[in-house]
């Protein structure tokens, strides 16, 4: 059992880290009411992939919520491509 910190640190028990060494990259992934840390070199190149789309695409929907693009339609857009 371990608590966080008024920081949001958490200390993971010693039998639970013994391959784990300061500096290891983890993963964080919540799912529902669970937090699972694996550590990044259990991934393959794919899965860092997916989850670096899966943090842009979280970060443009943020962006769109606050307003920052501007809507058009289809049409307009393709039109604003052949510009670029």
């Amino acid at each position: 059992m371990t608590k966080m910190s008024s920081k949001g640190q958490v200390v993971i028990p010693r039998e639970l880290r013994k391959d784990i060494k300061e500096g290891d990259k983890l993963v964080v992934i919540r799912n529902a009411d669970q937090i699972i840390l694996k550590k990044a070199t259990k991934f393959d190149k794919q899965f860092e992939e997916d989850l670096e789309f899966a943090k842009r695409t979280e970060e443009a929907w943020k962006e769109i919520e606050e307003g920052k693009y501007v809507k058009m339609s289809v049409e307009d857009f393709l039109k604003e491509m052949k510009t670029w």
